[in-house]
Formats: C-alpha cells, structure tokens, sequence
C-alpha cells in the first residue's frame, strides 16, 4: 500500500485502464448475448426451459464468458506486468511513468501471456487428472464408487494444485524483472520458494480473503442501485427474483466492478512483487544490491559479494 500511496498517478492509471478495458468487453459481450436470451429468462424465472431455449442460453453464457475470460486475462498479464515495474521502481525509491511502466514491459507481454496460459493449464491439469478415474468408473456404470472416486481424487487434485500454484506464483516477477524466458522463469520461481512454501501460502492466501473481501464490499452499493436504476426495483434484489438485463443495469454493475478492480489490482500484483524480493533477500542478499542501485553511501563494496546471486 506504500506503494500505491508513493507512486499512485501511476499506479491508479494502470489499474484503471486495465478494469474499464476488462469490465467493458465482459459488459458488452454479457449485453450482446444474455440481454435478450429467452433461454436465460426462463432459467431466471424458475420455468422449464424448452431444448431451442436451453441451447441459447448455453451458447450466450459461453460466448459472454469466453469473452469476459479473454479480457480478463489479457488485463491481467497487462496490469502484473507494469505493476511489477513500478513496485521494483519504488523499491529502489525512484519515479516511474505510466509511459516508462508501458515501455519497460511491453516487450515481455508475450511471454508473460505466456506464462500465465502455461501456469494455468499445469493447475488445472492436476485437478482435472484428479478426478477423471472417478469420472471414467462413474461411466463404466458403478456410479456410487465413481462418485465417491470422484471427490476423492478432486480433493487430491485440488490440493497438488494449490501446492503448484505456490511454487510458481513467483514467476511473473521473476519473468519481468530477471527478462528470463518462461521455462526459467518457472525454475526461478520454485528455487525461490523451496523452503517457504507454507509461509509463501499463508501470505497469498490471505492476500486472495483480503482482495475477494474489498471487492464485494466495494461493489455492494453498486449491486443495490442496479435493479433501481434498471428497472427492475429493489425487491429483486432482496428477493433473488429475476433481473432485467438492460444496459443501465448492466452499466452500473460495470462501474461497481471498475472500481473494485482498481483497489484490488495492485494489491494482488505489488504482494507477489514484494513477495519476490523478500524471497531474493533472504537468499541472496538483494537488500545490498538494492541499497547500490539506490546509491546508499557506503555499499558499494559489495559488488563483489552480491554479484554471485545474480
């Protein structure tokens, strides 16, 4: 937060280009597809929805979530990459520009892409790993065995999952700030970690309650004014009814999700940075590399010491 407290031009540029880029194509798409789907009314109404009415609802919410993870994704890597470089910019002390964040990490957004693409598969491929022999018994016709196989594997699935996510959620820093490839990377980040790992998971963890937290606390008003402001009365809201999906509803939720994502973006990305650094100065003293850089009178004999963790 000192962070975002020293350089916050930049940091609230950056975290808010990037949420009205990810909340307007997940509100345009959510418009194009859901707004006037008969499918999904009768799926909001409780009634039976006919086979037409249940495939468009399929097709809309797919394709508005498709695009809404696309945009997601994009806005990530983009906000983790400039954010990265600020937050190693502040450590040092120095300035930076949204133009220098922008030119300091647009060459490495292919390959942070990338990375977050290949992270994400190996995730899920545990999980999915995990419970497919449930699924394969569950199809073979012993469901009451396949099912139990099946939450069984999905726990262990689940937990060698979280278990890699933490290994390599140091990557993307390592990636940035290192300029390493993205197999490197990947190698860094679980150096790095080894070791730490609970510590490292407690931190993230906490850091994941605390952004989901200030996110639905930010867009709470925002989600009570929607369905006054749409049309719909505040009784849908209260009540679970039914929501009319008009642009001004879903204009208001956009805004509510604008803002949340504008707190929340620098908080998730400046942890995993400093956790980076953290992680570099317990085991390679990068404190003293920093204070060089920073021209701090009096280690400068420390080239040669340092220049090994490297």
């Amino acid at each position: 937060m000192s962070t975002a407290r020293a350089h916050w031009r930049t940091v609230l540029g950056i975290s808010l280009a990037v949420a009205v880029m990810i909340q307007l194509v997940s509100t345009v798409a959510t418009g194009i597809w859901l707004r006037d789907n008969s499918g999904f009314e009768a799926l909001q109404t409780g009634e039976t929805p006919t086979n037409e009415e249940l495939r468009d609802a399929l097709s809309g919410t797919t394709n508005a979530l498709g695009f809404e993870m696309l945009a997601t994704l994009v806005g990530t890597v983009i906000a983790t990459a400039m954010l990265t470089v600020v937050v190693s910019r502040a450590v040092l002390g120095r300035q930076v520009s949204l133009g220098e964040a922008w030119r300091d990490s647009r060459g490495l957004l292919p390959r942070l892409l990338g990375l977050t693409l290949l992270v994400g598969l190996i995730v899920t491929a545990a999980v999915t790993v995990g419970v497919l022999p449930g699924i394969l018994l569950s199809a073979t016709g012993s469901l009451p065995a396949g099912i139990g196989l099946f939450f069984l594997g999905g726990l262990a699935g689940t937990v060698v999952a979280v278990w890699l996510w933490v290994r390599y959620c140091l990557s993307a820093p390592a990636l940035m700030l290192e300029r390493q490839g993205v197999i490197a990377a990947m190698r860094r980040s679980a150096r790095l970690v080894r070791g730490s790992w609970w510590r490292i998971f407690g931190i993230q963890l906490l850091t994941f309650v605390l952004v989901m937290m200030v996110g639905m606390i930010i867009q709470l008003p925002a989600s009570l004014l929607a369905p006054v402001l749409g049309g719909n009365g505040l009784d849908s809201f209260v009540s679970g009814g039914p929501v009319e999906m008009s642009w001004t509803y879903l204009a208001v939720v956009g805004i509510g999700a604008v803002l949340a994502s504008t707190i929340t973006l620098p908080l998730s990305a400046g942890v995993t940075a400093l956790l980076y650094m953290d992680q570099r100065i317990r085991r390679e003293a990068l404190d003293l590399e920093l204070a060089r850089a920073a021209g701090v009178p009096g280690y400068e004999q420390h080239t040669g010491d340092t220049a090994s963790g490297n």
